[in-house]
């Protein structure tokens, strides 16, 4: 199975190997293939890290690793292929920690907005779990996943049809036994993260975002569950939570992190500080549910997405004036009327006061240390896995750059490539 690559004949052109005489368009396929070294020179690189680029290097990329970035002259030889930047900008891949991918089509859109990973915050049917299998395998570019599979929710709804073990449960999953199972068969899919709830939805008409779904002794027993799992090193847990009391039980029950926090409370902040809990605000889904178009096109949910959006506002300022985590989250599905990426999410940390190097923080090295993949993405250093993008200019100086990525390198393997422009 071979995943469709967006690669311009341009791009392709503009490739060659060292030493040809005039490098002729040919299938981008030879350039990502095992034993293939692809080289991007004249680049400017910001690491995920250090607030100080690296200006006019060359990053070198073999067997899907980055092999060294710094000022070496390029290497040569018959299976060296060349990008010239000419001075653009090369960052990590992004990470969206929370969004709903389900699809070849949708796991293309994200991977094309310059996502190299993806925590899922739950799909109907484990395709979370097999989009990650077809990633590792190579069969697909990328992105990366990390699985969560079922929503351990009150109402299983169609995920009922996910196993057949979970067919006991079509009645609703509130007891300890109940939740427990839930977990159980995640675990048995091979999942990375269970995702279970504080408080209702705010993207239904008819719910309300602030009331409590599940209590502390409930979310206890997901987290303990969870914590069985992988060969006993213990699986997180994220919580969806608007609301502050769902929020406040889901913490201290030991969540890894809260996603959207509409409501918290300074008491449920400060508990989350001390308990290294990270917040994932998906601020630019609820700037979504004011706006026409995109997943939310109600006016139910356009009068709630005015009173949520100032809440949210005061939650992620105040989480980063405590020094609590905050983590990039679309909550979309990437799907084709979806509008939000983890760049606009980026581009409304920093309207929100973080300095652009710590919003891209958040999108990359701060992600992966949420998700425990740090030890192999987030940042662009020697021997990590080799996922990049390319922008067209300095995003420390503009972060609206993130919005046009003009090159995407996942897994050592060019994803999307429009370079050079010219002919």
């Amino acid at each position: 199975m071979r995943f469709a690559l967006s690669v311009g004949v341009a791009m392709i052109a503009g490739i060659h190997a060292v030493g040809a005489q005039r490098p002729a368009p040919r299938d981008l396929g030879a350039i990502v293939f095992p034993g293939r070294t692809l080289v991007l020179t004249h680049a400017n690189v910001l690491d995920g890290v250090s607030s100080t680029p690296r200006r006019d290097v060359t990053v070198v990329v073999s067997n899907g690793r980055i092999q060294s970035i710094g000022p070496a002259v390029p290497p040569a030889g018959p299976t060296i292929d060349v990008v010239d930047l000419r001075g653009r900008w090369v960052l990590p891949g992004l990470i969206d920690a929370h969004a709903h991918v389900a699809s070849l089509a949708s796991a293309r859109r994200a991977l094309e907005s310059g996502v190299t990973t993806v925590r899922s915050a739950s799909v109907a049917h484990y395709e979370d779990v097999a989009l990650r299998e077809l990633a590792r395998s190579g069969a697909i570019p990328g992105p990366d996943f990390i699985a969560t599979g079922v929503f351990v929710t009150p109402d299983l709804g169609e995920s009922i049809l996910a196993d057949p073990k979970l067919a006991p449960l079509a009645g609703g999953v509130t007891s300890t036994d109940e939740l427990r199972r839930v977990v159980r068969v995640n675990l048995e899919h091979g999942v990375d993260y269970i995702k279970t709830r504080g408080t209702e939805r705010a993207g239904l008409p008819n719910t309300d975002p602030r009331k409590q779904t599940y209590t502390y002794e409930q979310l206890k027993a997901i987290v303990d569950e969870a914590a069985a799992g992988d060969a006993g090193r213990g699986i997180p847990v994220m919580v969806h939570a608007h609301g502050d009391e769902g929020a406040y039980a889901a913490v201290l029950a030991g969540a890894r992190s809260i996603e959207h926090g509409t409501y918290l409370s300074d008491s449920t902040l400060r508990l989350m500080k001390q308990r290294g809990t990270y917040l994932v605000p998906t601020y630019a889904t609820v700037i979504d549910l004011i706006e026409p178009g995109g997943n939310y096109d109600d006016p139910v949910l356009h009068v709630r997405g005015m009173h949520m959006l100032p809440q949210l506002e005061r939650t992620v300022k105040r989480a980063k004036a405590l020094g609590i985590p905050v983590v990039t989250g679309t909550d979309t599905d990437y799907g084709p009327n979806s509008v939000t990426r983890v760049a606009h999410e980026v581009m409304h940390l920093v309207s929100l006061g973080f300095a652009p190097v710590e919003a891209i923080r958040s999108a990359t090295v701060t992600a992966a240390e949420l998700l425990g993949v740090a030890d192999r993405t987030g940042t662009l250093r020697p021997g990590l896995e080799a996922d990049l993008i390319v922008v067209e200019s300095n995003p420390l100086e503009d972060i609206r750059a993130l919005q046009d990525v003009t090159m995407v390198v996942s897994n050592g393997k060019i994803a999307l490539g429009r370079l050079p422009f010219g002919k």
